[in-house]
Parts: structure tokens; sequence; C-alpha cells
């Protein structure tokens, strides 16, 4: 697969990335919170995207994976501009966002920031404002108080350690809502979950849809798949939901 290759963002980050040319739109994927662009997903769709001769780029957020930075140093807007960086300097034309989680919200706000450069998305349990709706409306009271005090809470998490959920991330994730005002998505958009998910619920995938402003845009309720995604139904799904915005199925 060959080793990564890294760009200097205009915040001095060190962005890694995995890029291969081939015909738009370009395929971009945006991985989860604390996830890394070598997961399932990812790689997959890599491989898919080369063998049809599409052109692809994955890459890691600063704090994550091979980027540089600490995760417990990064916010939702960090990554936002991370993405804006590594789309700018790594694609050019139209591009195709597959966000999954947290990397849903980016493509979210990535169709607000450049809206001109999106040809279609596909979003895998799209967590958009979860910060907010997710970890600061169910924080307790204690919990608010130690994230005054101590600047962090900590959370457990059913798929790795537990999250460091910082006051500046809750504070910033403020300022990167998209669910809180008019969200136009002037293109084709598919949206993949799974009602099995315990991290992102069916809940916020229908609240996504009702919410934007879309001609074309469709929601695939999955029995039973969990937030990973990524079996070989799951994985297949995902291709047809790209081939479909590329305007290929």
């Amino acid at each position: 697969m060959g080793a990564a290759k890294f760009l200097d963002s205009p915040q001095g980050r060190r962005i890694a990335y995995h890029r291969s040319e081939g015909k738009g739109p370009w395929v971009v994927f945006l991985g989860g919170l604390k996830s890394d662009m070598e997961g399932t997903k990812a790689v997959h769709l890599e491989a898919w995207a080369k063998a049809r001769g599409l052109a692809f780029l994955r890459f890691d957020y600063s704090g994550h994976g091979e980027s540089s930075g600490k995760f417990e140093d990064g916010c939702i807007g960090d990554w936002h501009l991370d993405t804006v960086a590594a789309i700018s300097e790594l694609t050019e034309g139209p591009i195709a966002p597959v966000g999954s989680s947290m990397g849903g919200w980016q493509a979210l706000l990535l169709a607000k920031a450049m809206p001109e450069r999106v040809h279609g998305m596909v979003t895998i349990a799209a967590a958009p404002d979860f910060t907010e709706d997710g970890y600061w409306a169910n924080f307790t009271p204690m919990q608010k108080l130690e994230l005054e005090k101590v600047g962090h809470v900590e959370l457990p998490s059913d798929y790795m350690e537990p999250y460091i959920i910082t006051k500046r991330m809750i504070e910033d994730g403020r300022e990167q809502l998209v669910l809180r005002e008019p969200l136009e998505l002037p293109f084709p958009v598919r949206c993949l979950q799974g009602t099995a998910d315990t991290a992102v619920s069916t809940e916020t995938a229908l609240r996504l849809m009702d919410h934007a402003t879309c001609d074309d845009m469709r929601l695939n309720l999955v029995k039973d798949a969990d937030h990973r995604f990524s079996d070989g139904p799951c994985l297949q799904m995902i291709e047809e939901a790209v081939q479909d915005v590329l305007g290929e199925a």
C-alpha cells in the first residue's frame, strides 16, 4: 500500500494522507472521532475506487493516526480546517465526500465551506452536532463541573480506550453546529445508518433528513448493523451509495 505522504497545513499541522489519481469526482473518505485512515471502510473504499479508476483520498485529522498533534488538543473546528486543507491541496475539481460518524459532520461542514466543489455526498452513521446533543446534553452536573474545573472529562467507549472530552471541544463544537440553521445540500446525498448502532441513534439520522434542504436525499436504515458498518454487506452498500451519487449506478 506504500507509506503515507504528508501535507503541511496552513495552521502548521502535518497531515498524513494516501492519494490515488483517477477520474473525478474525487472520492474523499472522512473518518470518525479517534479513527484513522487505516480503518476497514477507508482501505476497502480505496481499493474499490482504484479498481474502477476513480480518484481517491484518505487522510488523518491532526491528533489521529499518523498526523501530528495529540487528540486531546484538537476539536471539530481544527479537524474541519484539516479537511479543507487536504481537499484544497490534494484534489481538484468536484469531490464526493464519504463521511463516517464524526466524518459525516465534517462532510456537512465541508458542504457549507465549499458547496461549489461537492458533487455528491455519502454519510455513514453521521453524527452532526454530537458534542452538544450527545456529550453536553447528557453530562451530569458533576461532569459539567469537572469540565469547568479540570478542563476535561473522560467518557467510556464501546470501541477503544476512554475518550478525553475537553472544554475546548465542547465550546468549539458550538461554533460548528449544522442542525440549528438552514442546511442546503444542492447535490445527491445518501445516508446509511444501522439500527443496532449504540453510538449514533436512528433519531439522529432522521433529524438530519428532516432538517436538510435537499432535492435528492435518501436514508437507508440497515437492521442490526452496528456503528462500525464494516461487514461485507455494509461495505457493498457503501460502494453502491458512492456509485449512486457519482451517477455510475
